[in-house]
Parts: structure tokens; C-alpha cells; sequence
């Protein structure tokens, strides 16, 4: 839930393009729901009959014709069309691999396009009630004839009707350069599925023509067109900034095929191509420039740690004090804690939970500043090295006595250390935080004392997970 976060990473688009521009032409027809191909009823799915019904054991005349549009008239009206703006390339097609197997024609023209062809599954069917191992078979199977159909086997896949279960079947099963079954984010991102580090490149569906199939959806061209470029215009404006997108648009033959939606796209990609930094770019081509720019983070995830291999991580960031990384464990820790701010959080929390004993526990752990134990070299190495780093370990024999009995006078007022966040500060600003806050009351020390803890762990954990 967590994304890219605040520090979006830079896209680095080739040649310091500030936008790419992916078109995705989904090649379905051929492989919907028919019962001459051993299906239980008719399509109705994304077509021109808006609440459109399976029929049980019966075929769909209209539903068919409303398909073979797609093939017959609108592949070839899409095919030119994008071909003529944007040139050779810089178009994937999501190919049903039975589709594919009955488009031989069509095939032809996409290779000889320079078009990338991903896989769309076998059928363009519902795989939400599949058992996991008869989608499991459904993958292979599409691999299978893709490869046959195709001359090369695909790089990417995209299921779209998909179930729980399909990214990580089809990580394990098709070794893809990217996954695209998401709409999570307008860049690319890593996962952990079926055993390894997969590339997800999201796709849409704010910006596709199935929005033309699909109550409250585009009812003209003209919306259609206005959205697009609006999308475009919003990115590119990002991108002018520093912060280079992705914009995914979908296309399907029956549906932008047809004319009056044909002239609204192509309006919408001449005012895209009239533009600067554009890159119209294949899912392909997205996937391998990012895995070398952005390439997934080695070592194990916070998220995906056992309890022991967490606790030692962890257990010494509040010093001392392993209970709380033991808690933080038994959170619901997600990939959203797979960072420095994110295992903060979980640690923070227990620590906050805790009561006031417990965390008076974990405040007196802390060593005093500068003080005996630093003196006989038995710190931690966190304490030591932040100690350090302002200066504590060359402390003059005035100085260092100072700090002793500054400490003493604490200890003795509010029955725990004095604590402060090293690395914010400087010998000078620590000494003068001491005298300021020597005089406090115990209650208002004790939260601003458990703050400071807080922060100490914050920045251990930067320095941990995000060097």
C-alpha cells in the first residue's frame, strides 16, 4: 500500500525523455467464451451490449459478430492508425493465445510492425473460480501455443479476467521480464512472487476503451479523447519537473476499432507526439530499461523475516531492549514495512503500547553521554559510533568531567539518563539541551526523553535500511 513513497524514484527514461507513452492493443478475438470452442455459454464481456448475459449452452450471434469486428476491420484500422503516428514499434499487444492461433494474418502484421507480443492467457475467460493448479495448466498451456504461434515465447503476461492466485502462478511458471496485472502505480515496481524478485509493469483501466463497454463509462469519442490527453498532460507537467511516468493506454479491437472512436484516438496521440521527450515505448522495453536503472533490492524484507531473524535485526535498535522488536514480529507486518520508516513504525508502536515501567526499562538501558562505560569502551556499536560523531570520544578532561557531573545531577533529579539524538546535534547544542532540560519536571523529561529514544531508532534504522 506503501508504493514508491515520498522519494519517488527517478524513472530515467532514455534520452531524458519525460514521459512514456505505452499503448497496449489487446488481441482478444477468437478467444472468448463460445461454445463451439468447449465453453459452457456465450461472451459478455466488454462489447457493445452494456449488461450483456451469458447464455447457457447456447451460442450468441450478435456477441460473435460484435468479436469478429475486432478482427476483421478494427485490428487493422488500430494497426495503421497507431503505425502512422507513432512509426515502427512502441506498441504491445496482449495476445490470447487461442486468439493468436486463429489469426495467423494478423500475427504476420504485428511482427512485421515491430510489435511486442505479451501473453493474455490461453482464453479470454474468468479465472477468479480455478483452482490453482488448473490455472497453474491454463499458463503453461499459453506459453505453449504463444511460443508455437509466435515464433518466440513471451516476455510478458497479462491475465486481466485473473484470479488471487495468478501473479504468483505466472512468476513461477514463465520466468517474464514483467507482470502487468495491476493498476497499482504509474511506475513500474518489484514484488516478491513465486520465488523470486518480479517486475510488475501496471496497466489501466482509467485510460481504455473498455470504459466504452461499461455503465457510467465514455459514451463519445470526445470524452474518450479529453481524458487521454488530459492524463498525458498531467504526467508530462510531472515529468517537466523531475518526476518522469508512465501512461498506459488500452486499446480492443471491437471497441476503439470502430471509426467514431478511432478518430477521437488519434487526436488524442497527435497532440501526445506533437510534444517533446515523448517515448513511445513496448512493455518490453519499459521492463528492461527499468530492471537495469531500478534493479530490485538485494537481501532479505522485514516483512518476510522469521522472528529470530527479525529480533536480531532489530532487537538493538531500542538499546538494550529485544522485547520490543519480538512485539513489532507479531504485528501485521506487509510491504509496506519493508523500510527504514516502515519498521520504525512497527517497533514504534510496541514501544508506545508499552507501559510506563517497560519503557522506563528501555530509557534507562541508554548510557549515560560521555560517561564511565563509553570511558571503559563497552557501548554498543550503535551508541559508540553515534557518540562518536559528535565528538564525545575526544572530549578534554574539563569536558569530560563536566558531562559526568551533568549526568549525575539528571540521574539524580529524573532517575534515568539524559537522552538525545546524537546525530541531530553537535557537542555544543547537546550541552546546551542538557542545562535547558536539566530543570524540567520528571513527567515532561520522561515524554521527551521517550521521543528522543524514537528518534535514536528512526535514525538507526536509516542507516540500517536505507544506506
Amino acid at each position: 500500500m506503501a508504493g514508491h513513497g515520498p522519494d519517488m524514484p527517478d524513472a530515467r527514461w532514455p534520452n531524458g525523455a519525460k514521459i512514456a507513452v505505452q499503448i497496449v492493443v489487446n488481441y482478444e478475438e477468437g478467444g472468448e467464451n463460445n461454445i463451439l470452442h468447449g465453453d459452457a455459454a456465450s461472451e459478455a464481456f466488454l462489447s457493445e451490449i452494456t449488461g450483456a448475459q451469458p447464455w447457457p449452452g447456447q451460442r450468441h450471434w450478435n456477441m460473435e459478430t460484435i468479436y469478429e469486428y475486432g478482427s476483421r476491420a478494427g485490428f487493422w484500422r488500430l494497426q495503421g492508425l497507431l503505425t502512422d503516428i507513432i512509426g515502427k514499434g512502441g506498441v504491445t499487444v496482449y495476445g490470447v493465445a487461442t486468439a493468436l492461433a486463429r489469426a495467423p494474418q494478423q500475427v504476420k502484421t504485428m511482427r512485421e510492425a515491430g510489435w511486442e507480443i505479451a501473453s493474455h492467457g490461453l482464453k479470454w475467460v474468468e479465472h477468479k473460480d480455478m483452482s490453482p493448479e488448473e490455472e497453474r495448466v491454463q499458463i503453461r498451456e499459453a506459453i505453449r501455443l504463444h511460443t508455437e504461434v509466435t515464433g518466440s515465447a513471451p516476455r510478458g503476461w497479462y491475465t486481466g479476467r485473473c484470479s488471487m492466485n495468478t501473479v504468483e502462478l505466472a512468476a513461477a511458471e514463465g520466468d517474464f521480464a514483467y507482470i502487468a496485472d495491476s493498476y497499482a502505480d504509474d511506475l513500474p515496481y518489484w514484488v516478491k512472487a513465486g520465488g523470486r524478485d518480479q517486475l510488475i509493469v501496471p496497466y489501466t483501466m482509467d485510460c481504455n476503451d473498455m470504459r466504452f463497454a461499461i455503465q457510467a463509462g465514455f459514451t463519445d469519442g470526445a470524452q474518450f479523447e479529453g481524458y487521454l490527453k488530459d492524463s498525458f498532460d498531467m504526467l508530462y507537467t510531472e515529468g517537466q519537473r523531475g518526476r518522469p511516468k508512465m501512461l498506459s493506454i488500452g486499446l480492443h479491437c471491437r471497441l476503439a476499432g470502430r471509426p467514431g472512436r478511432a478518430i477521437a484516438l488519434k487526436r488524442a496521440l497527435e497532440h501526445m507526439a506533437g510534444h517533446e521527450g515523448v517515448w513511445f515505448a513496448t512493455r518490453e522495453e519499459i521492463a528492461d530499461h527499468w530492471a537495469q536503472a531500478h534493479p530490485p533490492k538485494a537481501g532479505p524484507r522485514p516483512s518476510q523475516m522469521d522472528r529470530g531473524s527479525f529480533v536480531e535485526a532489530f532487537g538493538g535498535v531500542f538499546e538494550h531492549s529485544p522485547w520490543i522488536a519480538e512485539g513489532a514480529h507479531a504485528l501485521e507486518l506487509g510491504p509496506h514495512h519493508d523500510s527504514a520508516a516502515g519498521v520504525h513504525n512497527a517497533l514504534a508502536r510496541v514501544f508506545r503500547a508499552a507501559t510506563d515501567e517497560q519503557r522506563l526499562g528501555v530509557l534507562t538501558a541508554h548510557p549515560d553521554l560521555a560517561g564511565k562505560l563509553a570511558a571503559a569502551g563497552r557501548l554498543t556499536a550503535e551508541s559508540s559510533a553515534e557518540q562518536a560523531g559528535a565528538g564525545l570520544d575526544m572530549l578534554t578532561d574539563e569536558e569530560r568531567a563536566n558531562f559526568q557531573q551533568l549526568n549525575a545531577e539528571y540521574v539524580a533529579r529524573h532517575g534515568f539518563p539524559f537522552i538525545i539524538a546524537v546525530k541531530d546535534n553537535t557537542k555544543a547544542s547537546i550541552l546546551e539541551a542538557f542545562h535547558r532540560r536539566i530543570g524540567n519536571d520528571r513527567a515532561t523529561e520522561f515524554d521527551e526523553a521517550c521521543r528522543q529514544v524514537e528518534r535514536i531508532a528512526e535514525l538507526r534504522l536509516a542507516e540500517k535500511l536505507d544506506a
